[in-house]
């Protein structure tokens, strides 16, 4: 399983988290062109190098024009915006409940309805520009499980447009409530309401580094001076039952019998069950009572995920209830390697046992992108990307 654990030593904020996640193998260009489908202007994006408490880090800005600095948005045009963008739906899923979550903690700080928010700092260009980058970069990595370390302690005061507020900012504690903290004690903002929510919404746990095999480590610049690396590390790799000593691990199985939902409605169920986190999401045709044809839909997912996933399954079919199950599974242990075909580069995902290769596979998305961009079909790339990958075996 590929994880990219969060080191949150200095803080997180939203343009911290777009470098980091650069700087850890997403593509700045792709990154653009994807932004790019939010259909919204009056900014650009600024992707830099910087040197910050001797580290070197990505540096992302999103400058804006002046008439943007102090425009308000509601939830509902900040969702609309970014589900008519030409995103996959788990990114725009994503998005969602981040910006969702934001507006929860913004509700309950102020005493109104999460819908009567007026987004001020958080609804602005950067911080859309931040939240869906976010989920396109993570996209791009290929959607690894997310872990991140306690956030660190800090005080102070910070101005906002509804006035000074102590630190953490309002907002940022009801979002981080429930979430393990280290005594650091700094003057000064290092999480960031935005970022907190991203962290929040994304970290299936928050804990030390886990046991992988480190892919590739990147660095995100924050913008400020606090004495110290001001700078998010993203540490990205694959989890490995050789370097961690574990045998089979556990998973939930959430699973219900329905039949008398629209099949057409399987296909929004499936993606924003993904979007939520399912690890795998299958249908079986089975026989019902009285005699009935229908369908067992099946979601394996983390524990901790359960319930989330249980929500998405009882609001997107017909369902009355599902059932929940512990599962233990064995996985091989996973790695990526890059070949460079005549279509461009394209992933291999590489399943090994005990050190030894056991399939190599491209990376569909890939092929499919290098496909379309070059007009060949699929297989031409695919059969290419493996043919490279055995002779280099050789």
């Amino acid at each position: 399983m590929l994880i990219a654990y969060f080191d949150c030593f200095a803080g997180i904020s939203g343009d911290m988290t777009l470098g980091a996640l650069i700087a850890a193998g997403a593509d700045p260009e792709q990154f653009r062109d994807k932004l790019a489908g939010l259909g919204i202007g009056g900014y650009r994006i600024e992707i830099g190098r910087k040197i910050n408490g001797y580290i070197e880090a990505t540096d992302v800005r999103v400058v804006l024009d002046d008439h943007h600095h102090h425009e308000r948005r509601r939830l509902k045009e900040i969702l609309k915006t970014i589900h008519k963008a030409d995103f996959s739906e788990r990114v725009k899923q994503t998005a969602e409940r981040i910006f969702r979550r934001l507006a929860d903690a913004e509700g309950r700080v102020h005493g109104s309805s999460p819908e009567e928010v007026h987004f001020h700092e958080v609804g602005g260009v950067d911080a859309i520009v931040d939240i869906v980058g976010a989920a396109i970069c993570l996209e791009m990595l290929g959607w690894p499980k997310v872990i991140a370390s306690p956030m660190p302690t800090f005080h102070g005061y910070v101005t906002g447009s509804h006035g000074v507020f102590p630190l953490p900012a309002p907002a940022t504690a009801e979002i981080l409530r429930g979430v393990p903290w280290r005594k650091l004690d700094i003057e000064g903002e290092l999480v960031t309401p935005t970022g907190a929510a991203i962290i929040r919404e994304l970290a299936s746990g928050f804990g030390p580094l886990p046991a992988m095999t480190i892919v590739s480590i990147g660095y995100g610049a924050g913008k400020s001076d606090f004495g110290i690396p001001n700078v998010l590390r993203v540490i990205l790799g694959e989890e490995s039952a050789s370097v961690s000593g574990s045998g089979p691990e556990g998973v939930s199985v959430i699973e219900t019998s329905i039949d008398d939902l629209n099949p057409q409605f399987y296909e929004t169920a499936m993606e924003r069950l993904f979007a939520a986190g399912a690890l795998d999401v299958f249908m079986s045709p089975i026989q019902m009572k009285k005699n009935r044809p229908g369908t067992l839909l099946s979601v394996i997912c983390d524990p901790g995920r359960a319930e989330a996933i249980a929500a998405v399954v009882l609001a997107e079919t017909s369902t009355f209830g599902v059932r929940i199950s512990r599962w233990e599974r064995i996985c091989l242990d996973r790695r990526w390697e890059e070949v460079v075909t005549a279509f461009g580069k394209i992933r291999i995902k590489i399943g090994e046992r005990d050190g030894r290769v056991i399939t190599a596979s491209p990376e569909y998305e890939d092929c499919k992108r290098a496909a379309i961009e070059h007009g060949v079909a699929v297989r031409h790339v695919y059969e290419s990307a493996v043919a490279l990958f055995k002779a280099g075996r050789l």
